[in-house]
């Protein structure tokens, strides 16, 4: 498997993230609080060095991480 840019975990969001799921959704898909879920959210676009959910989830389909 190739080095992700994304964690596992920061994967899982944006998938749920791009099947049009919200913040509260996804926290209660993973089990987790909805303050790590934009914590995930924004660590991904900091690596990615975009502005924005639209731009990361644009740069992860670029980059081949997520797919539609």
């Amino acid at each position: 498997m190739k080095n992700s840019i994304l964690t596992k975990r920061e994967r899982e969001v944006f998938e749920l993230l791009i099947q049009n799921y919200d913040t509260n959704e996804i926290a209660s898909n993973l089990g987790i609080s909805d303050k790590t879920v934009r914590n995930h959210i924004s660590n991904a676009m900091q690596k990615l060095g975009v502005k924005g959910r639209a731009g990361a989830v644009i740069e992860l389909l670029r980059l081949g991480e997520i797919s539609l």
